[in-house]
């Protein structure tokens, strides 16, 4: 019920309500509330209302405000706090009900401040109840109430269609078949307007009496209120009477604006909760479809992975997991242990590419005081850790050769020994590793064991990048922004649908792990609820640039000959022939590449 009285000498009964999100004060005559009084500024401040509490802020930087005798540049306003702006003093009054003497409401007045004190009532319900349904009802029975409808309607809009969400009569019971009783042709003008209307005599009224469903409905009186926030058009308030004796006046509508206009603030926080919460339950119910343990996904490739999983687990197998970096390879290797008959057991995991050459061999097998400086004490390494359990090697590509050697034979006898040490100890576990390299192209190049390969690779799982993997991406980031909103204390609650369409379209080069990355710095540095491209630095040059199809194809055919021609060792009459192709294909797509002239060495 919130107003303004000036109680200043020239301006003393003077009654000003507060009905709108953003309400200016000043002495300029654009402001909502005028202040003609000695140091008022043109603009000299603003009350703000959040759909909960009203601020007062200040908008000169240089004029003077004072709130309860001290000086404020930005202060929350309780019921009856005095307000000095300049030499005009007011009071703040969520309950006032008439104006000072000197001056008088009226009969407008009166009425207006009823829909407020509805409002006010209403604001107090938000609070409390978190069923969008039955505040929809209870902005509807106030604003009956308010207006002295015979019933009323809260119509609102999705996705460009109408959706009666509450409808009540005086006696705030609901009403049955609603759409029956709404004028088609008012709704239309209404939205299209987006502009309060009010059809005094539906009968008499030029522009409706002839549209069919105003006949047909035999309407008396009529009003209907845009309800707008942020300049999005939520829905509609439609009250109606069917007497003749209470046709509805334009101070009447006056009062339905005024409670519009500030339900729309509250009714716009109320139904993102409620699309959030919709969002959230949709979200549990595709995760409970798509998880598998930990992990999230379903592709047909992570399905294929998931079967590959569920085989392996109970053996004891090695097992490679290959994929790039930041797929998922130590979840997938948890979750191989936490299926197999060793669960119980401890999972010990190694990252060969963090640990310094010098002191692989400690951490992998251990150590005996004094066997080098700062041996203090002997110490276990990674595979008696691991005894009953799993060994995850992370990252085994990274493994110096020298270690290979003695890794391939610790896996080979499954026995053990510390460094500095004679004695050596047998150790039951089972060995997964991962890595995102090309492990044949490390054997050829002479830096990876072959036999250790062979060792480790009885079965390979390939985890796909995360580019390839559909809509798990989305899955995957609304999962990642719920796990990690409260921790970060975050008022984020989802994306925007144009942060979800460049998350679909982004490449992620560094998979999951930048996905995470990225989701999180957006919770720190975001202000807003919803989280947009541009805070998961999605910008349209950062997606993959769309090439024309004849490009594309030329860019495959050159990739795809070129790869046939490395497995061919560079002989190109045998490539042309494998790829049924003339020869001098081949020979313009070397020149292209700066390769060799035909005849060179290779050739058949």
């Amino acid at each position: 019920m919130p107003c303004l009285r000036w109680i200043g000498a020239s301006g003393r009964g003077q009654l000003f309500p507060i009905y709108k999100s953003i309400t200016s004060l000043g002495s300029a005559g654009g402001n909502d509330v005028l202040l003609g009084a000695p140091g008022v500024a043109p603009w000299h401040a603003q009350i703000v209302f959040d759909g909960r509490d009203f601020s007062l802020d200040e908008s000169d930087p240089v004029a003077e405000i004072q709130v309860n005798g001290k000086r404020k540049r930005r202060a929350r306003l309780a019921h009856n706090d005095r307000v000095l702006l300049g030499e005009a003093e007011l009071v703040f009054s969520l309950l006032e009900e008439s104006e000072a003497p000197g001056g008088a409401a009226g009969d407008g007045g009166a009425a207006e401040i009823t829909g407020l004190r509805k409002l006010f009532q209403f604001s107090e319900r938000l609070l409390v109840t978190r069923d969008v349904q039955a505040l929809l009802e209870a902005l509807l029975d106030g604003a009956i109430e308010a207006t002295g409808a015979d019933k009323g309607f809260v119509v609102l809009l999705r996705d460009g269609k109408t959706e009666v969400r509450a409808a009540r009569n005086l006696r705030q019971e609901n009403l049955p078949d609603a759409v029956r009783h709404l004028s088609d042709s008012i709704l239309a003008q209404v939205i299209a307007s987006r502009r309060p209307l009010i059809v005094h005599d539906a009968a008499q009224d030029l522009m409706f009496k002839g549209a069919a469903s105003v006949m047909n409905l035999r309407l008396c009186s009529v009003m209907c209120a845009p309800l707008i926030a942020g300049g999005d058009l939520l829905g509609l308030i439609y009250l109606g009477n069917d007497r003749v004796a209470n046709l509805f006046d334009p101070r009447t509508l006056d009062v339905l604006s005024v409670f519009a206009s500030q339900a729309s603030l509250i009714l716009q926080n109320a139904l993102l909760l409620e699309t959030l919460r919709t969002d959230n339950a949709e979200l549990e119910k595709k995760l409970k479809s798509t998880r598998f343990g930990e992990i999230i996904g379903s592709c047909a490739s992570m399905l294929d992975v998931y079967r590959k999983v569920q085989k392996v687990a109970p053996t004891d197998i090695s097992v490679l997991i290959t994929g790039e970096t930041g797929t998922g390879k130590e979840l997938i290797a948890r979750e191989i242990h936490t299926r197999s008959s060793r669960a119980s057991g401890p999972f010990i995991v190694i990252n060969c590419g963090a640990i310094p050459e010098n002191l692989m061999e400690s951490e992998l097998f251990g150590h005996v005081k004094g066997a080098f400086t700062g041996a203090i004490a002997t110490r276990p390494g990674k595979f008696q850790s691991a005894h009953g359990g799993t060994l995850f090697l992370d990252e085994i590509g990274e493994l110096p050769l020298a270690l290979q050697v003695k890794l391939l034979r610790a896996l080979q006898e499954r026995v053990v020994t510390k460094v500095g040490d004679s004695k050596p100890e047998a150790v039951n576990i089972r060995v997964l590793a991962a890595t995102n390299r090309d492990l044949d192209e490390e054997i050829r190049k002479g830096t990876f064991r072959e036999d250790l390969y062979y060792r480790l690779n009885v079965v390979n799982i390939f985890l796909p990048p995360l580019r390839e993997r559909g809509d798990d991406v989305i899955v995957i980031a609304r999962l990642l922004l719920q796990k990690h909103a409260p921790e970060m204390n975050a008022s984020v609650r989802g994306f925007t649908p144009n942060a979800l369409i460049a998350i679909r379209k982004y490449e992620w080069p560094g998979n999951v792990r930048q996905l995470e990355n990225r989701v999180k710095k957006a919770l720190v540095l975001c202000d807003r609820s919803l989280l947009g491209p541009e805070d998961l630095d999605l910008n349209p040059e950062s997606l993959q640039t769309i090439v024309p199809l004849e490009k594309a194809k030329e860019d495959f055919q050159r990739k795809y000959i070129l790869d046939v021609l490395e497995r061919n060792n560079g002989n190109r009459t045998k490539t042309a022939r494998d790829l049924g192709v003339d020869p001098r294909t081949i020979f313009r797509y070397l020149e292209r590449e700066g390769g060799p002239a035909p005849g060179a060495a290779g050739d058949d």
